[in-house]
């Protein structure tokens, strides 16, 4: 069962009936379960990407929240909120996700207990590393290429129903001496990613590809496009408001017209 809303009622377990002339007034005892308890984060956006692709210093850049941040992988191993606060007071809160790894679906590392606070959020908001990733010398290289395919492959495998969210791009570390030729790169393998999948390892392949509102490029270092990242991010959670609205409205009018 799930609890989303205040004053949703979920039956765990039912009591047993009092003392009463039905029962000769002895009490019937009830059921017993042990019952766990699963918090998952409510958020706007959430971060997702791979170790080290800059999500703590972007939510660091974009809100007041303070996550720690550092050169080495796993810094963040909570989710941490910030608020995103506009000129006009609207304010939209955004969860930095720990890192994932491939085979998180399958909880390898701390797979569930990151991607479970994904299901809560409202839209995605996928961090890469402009120069690419590798986790250890013992893991092979990915390209920013290679890190989206599997950034989306994780969300897949794990709950299909993610690839429906909206989703942004944010292509981070533009300030490294060859991220404009691999920013040139990216874009066109972007534009059709189905044409470079030949590259790519069979199991590596989504069975569908993330459809990004908008790709932006950005540097938490130089503040590069975070600027325009936070404009996007509005111009998203706006438009899916309205058409939240429109859908509630429309379904009101139907309930009005057959009553």
């Amino acid at each position: 069962g799930e609890l989303n809303a205040a004053g949703e009622r979920f039956l765990a377990a039912r009591g047993g009936l009092g003392g009463s002339l039905a029962t000769n007034f002895v009490p019937c005892k009830g059921q017993r379960r042990i019952v766990r308890l699963d918090l998952k984060l409510i958020a706007d956006v959430g971060l997702v990407g791979f170790p080290n692709a800059g999500k703590s210093s972007l939510l660091s850049k974009i809100s007041h929240a303070k996550p720690e941040v550092a050169d080495y992988p796993f810094t963040t191993v909570q989710p941490e909120l910030g608020k995103i606060m506009y000129t006009d007071y609207k304010q939209i809160s955004v969860a930095d996700l720990p890192g994932l790894i491939e085979g998180a679906h399958a909880n390898r590392g701390m797979g569930h207990k990151f991607l479970k606070h994904v299901e809560r959020t409202k839209q995605l908001l996928l961090v890469v590393d402009i120069s690419g990733f590798q986790l250890s010398v013992k893991t092979q290289f990915r390209t920013a290429f290679e890190t989206v395919v599997l950034l989306t492959k994780e969300l897949e495998l794990y709950k299909e129903e993610l690839m429906s969210k909206p989703a942004l791009l944010a292509v981070n570390k533009m300030d490294l001496p060859c991220a404009k030729d691999n920013w040139n790169v990216l874009t066109k393998q972007l534009q059709n990613p189905q044409d470079f999948f030949d590259s790519l390892e069979e199991e590596m392949i989504p069975a569908s590809i993330l459809e990004f509102k908008d790709v932006i490029p950005i540097s938490t270092y130089t503040g590069e496009g975070i600027e325009q990242l936070k404009a996007c991010l509005r111009k998203s959670i706006d438009e899916e408001a309205d058409q939240e609205n429109e859908e509630y409205r429309q379904k009101k009018l139907l309930l009005l017209q057959s009553s």
